[in-house]
């Protein structure tokens, strides 16, 4: 029997985008209908950050956040929802004082970084355990902020979604599950191709898979071009996939897509030419979620 394929859909991420493709959603309102439209081509997940609607830069706004999940939720739509904790790790040191952050630093608490999914509670959370160089600055989660973050993401009932950019990040993410920080088996994103993390490749995909905790449900996806490679190498390997504008902007050398939508689209005939199927809503849900 074919297996069912969990896709999920990062809309828009946080990166400086907006400036590269016109169909990058910024405001809620467009976040929400991306969701949205991702859900009805096959995305059983919706993985979303907020950006501030004048600028269309990355946001951390509790009221950017309520009105994108109630925008989904009023629509009726099926998905899962799964809201980022990544912003609020970024450091650059100041020439003046390395131990302080230059203006371009945006660390924030682990209570700030949290504080949407406790008001919101959506059914998933993104968290990044990751310290890394991230292209020209540090992506900072060291393991005390992380372990409160896990804390609080507890408390409030939602799941985190362990996302590994390396393979030391896949064991210090499996030491939390061994530790009990995190309930096991855990649920895992591995991130391949992010500036200096490991490469989109299926070797650093299989080294990686297998580390993870036994019976671990896990995805993973590649960012620009081989975001479509990533998701067959995945599918192969027996994850998940992950598609979305966060990750990549073009359905083809030269051809923006012009929307999430086809983006997911795209990973559904992978995934049904592979000889497998996309999961839908209750499967990803019980999958992720098992009683």
């Amino acid at each position: 029997m074919a297996r069912p394929v969990i896709i999920t859909c990062a809309v828009t991420g946080g990166g400086d985008t907006v400036k590269l493709s016109p169909h990058v959603p910024v405001t809620p309102a467009q976040i929400a209908d991306e969701c949205i439209a991702a859900a009805n081509a096959g995305a059983a997940i919706v993985h979303i950050h907020v950006r501030d609607p004048a600028t269309g830069k990355p946001s951390m706004d509790l009221a950017c956040y309520r009105e994108t999940v109630e925008r989904i939720r009023a629509s009726g739509t099926r998905v899962l929802i799964n809201l980022t904790t990544g912003a609020g790790a970024r450091f650059n040191p100041s020439e003046g004082d390395p131990n302080v952050g230059d203006g371009s630093s945006t660390m924030a608490s682990a209570a700030k970084r949290v504080e949407h999914v406790l008001a919101l509670k959506p059914d998933l959370c993104s968290l990044d355990v990751a310290t890394m160089n991230w292209s020209a600055h540090a992506f900072v989660n060291p393991p005390k902020m992380l372990d409160r973050m896990a804390q609080m993401i507890a408390s409030a009932g939602v799941k985190p979604e362990l996302e590994v950019f390396d393979l030391g990040h896949v064991r210090l993410a499996r030491h939390m599950v061994e530790s009990g920080s995190i309930a096991g088996p855990g649920l895992f994103q591995l991130c391949l191709g992010v500036p200096w993390g490991a490469p989109a490749s299926p070797e650093a995909m299989m080294i990686m898979r297998n580390d993870l905790p036994p019976g671990a449900p896990w995805a993973a996806f590649g960012i620009s071009r081989f975001q479509f490679p990533m998701v067959a190498q995945a599918v192969v390997l027996g994850g998940h996939v992950r598609v979305g504008l966060e990750d990549n902007l073009y359905l083809a050398h030269g051809q923006l897509s012009p929307g999430n939508a086809p983006l997911v689209e795209r990973a559904v005939k992978i995934i049904e030419s592979i000889g497998e199927r996309v999961a839908s809503v209750d499967e990803a849900r019980a999958l992720l979620f098992p009683s």
